[in-house]
């Protein structure tokens, strides 16, 4: 089972604390998974599951990705690579295999040049030497800046640059030239990067332009370090920088996969010939978290026994709670897995914290059949469009579908503008159907 964890890291000297969310699944020593851009620890779930069989497996969401507060400032790729210890040193973690993708490969391999025998073994999926010219093109095109706008213009841009990154090399590119092999129109794919990206916000750019500027790097071939395997399959684009790699030292070698598969085999197979020390008891927040009820993971925060567990409406996720409560995600809403039963999950949730009472939040005014459109993704995003329009429309009517004098209501500046458009229209996104089981839910437990 996949479980998920907060970590604050201590501010330091020259920054501000900071938390981290990462994921946790497995036994044995520790592989520490450091996720590409603009992606999450979650696309490492699969890999986890069966990787798990060898490791205890640890993928963090990176600074400013997922649910990671951002570094300040315009990070490099060195103080991503420092972000990188100090996690594994609020963790408790001396000592680790690891293994990255992409960006995550050249945050790792400059973690592995700041400390070069903190890692039992190290395995990297793609890694760039990039030109001077290459640099340049990317510094200025490829990491564009990402606000969101009145009108929710942006999630137009949004979903076609999810879309087509994996039509094209760069995406901006669109030539017969940069055609890609692993080209695909899979909506499941696409709303999942995009609903991350969403999460990121323009913060997505940091962790982009540290890994697009950073100089390739490889240690001198008389170099003493942790053993290395760079890993690329046939489709990936930076197979071909294989080609491109200086002299190795005598612990570093390279592997052309025929596929993702075979190329995930081979890194496995890599990081279980190299020993690694017993996981040890691994460090988490107290005031934020997870909890496994029926099988699922909620999301919570606020101080365990406290007086009252506060829901929030459907469609929305949780506030920041008050003195004496807890704050959760319902299931299927926010960070909360879905349920089928939510009441008697929710109550679970209540025993489970030792709380004296649910607080519910009212049903929410109008017809439940207009109140929760179909948002399932669509071809061309048209969902992002609607959401957005709903999250508007309900700071200004109630019922939000009905435009008109009567359903007015007191139009509230900090409600409109794009920042609290876009975190509504995040929630309404992550919640789906849920939204309506929520609502029917309530109307059930306030007859």
């Amino acid at each position: 089972m996949i479980t998920r964890h907060f970590l604050s890291i201590p501010a330091s000297a020259d920054a501000p604390a900071r938390r981290v969310h990462y994921r946790k699944c497995g036994q044995g020593p520790v592989l520490l998974l450091v996720h590409q851009s603009p992606r999450s620890s979650k696309e490492y779930e699969t890999l986890m599951r069966a990787w798990g069989q060898h490791f205890t497996c640890i993928a963090p969401d990176s600074p400013g990705f997922g649910q990671s507060c951002p570094l300040i400032g315009e990070p490099d790729i060195t103080d991503f690579a420092r972000a990188l210890h100090q996690f594994l040193d609020a963790l408790g973690v001396k000592h680790c295999h690891a293994y990255g993708f992409h960006s995550g490969g050249i945050i790792l391999a400059h973690a592995l040049k700041q400390q070069p025998l903190r890692f039992a073994a190290l395995a990297i999926g793609g890694y760039p030497s990039w030109t001077a010219e290459e640099m340049a093109m990317f510094g200025a095109r490829y990491a564009v800046p990402f606000q969101p706008t009145s009108y929710g213009e942006h999630l137009t841009w949004v979903w076609n640059r999810v879309l087509e990154q994996s039509w094209f090399f760069p995406w901006f590119d669109v030539r017969d030239e940069t055609r890609m092999r692993v080209a695909h129109a899979d909506l499941a794919r696409v709303q999942a990067i995009v609903m991350e990206l969403l999460d990121a916000g323009d913060a997505y750019r940091l962790g982009y332009n540290a890994a697009l500027q950073a100089a390739p790097w490889t240690p001198p071939v008389d170099a003493t370090t942790s053993p290395v395997l760079i890993s690329a399959y046939a489709g990936d684009p930076l197979q071909a920088h294989l080609d491109r790699l200086p002299p190795l030292p005598a612990m570093w070698r390279t592997n052309r996969a025929a596929d993702p598969a075979d190329h995930e085999a081979d890194c496995l197979a890599f990081l279980l010939e190299h020993r690694g020390e017993d996981c040890p008891a691994l460090a988490q927040d107290t005031d934020e978290g997870f909890v496994c009820v029926n099988g699922g993971m909620l999301h919570w925060k606020g101080t365990s026994g406290a007086a009252e567990l506060v829901l929030h409406a459907p469609g929305a996720e949780l506030a920041e709670p008050g003195p004496e409560q807890i704050a959760v995600d319902v299931p299927g809403h926010g960070l909360s897995d879905p349920a089928d039963n939510l009441l008697a999950t929710l109550e679970s949730v209540r025993i489970a914290f030792g709380t004296n009472r649910i607080v519910l939040p009212p049903v929410p005014q109008g017809d439940a059949d207009k109140l929760y459109p179909d948002l399932t993704p669509q071809r061309f995003g048209e969902h992002l469009a609607r959401a957005w329009g709903i999250s508007r429309a309900e700071a200004l009517f109630r019922p939000w579908y009905a435009a008109q004098a009567d359903a007015a209501i007191p139009v509230n500046q900090a409600a409109i503008t794009p920042q609290a458009i876009a975190l509504r229209t995040r929630a309404r996104l992550r919640a789906g159907k849920a939204a309506r089981q929520w609502h029917d839910a309530l109307v059930k437990a306030q007859q």
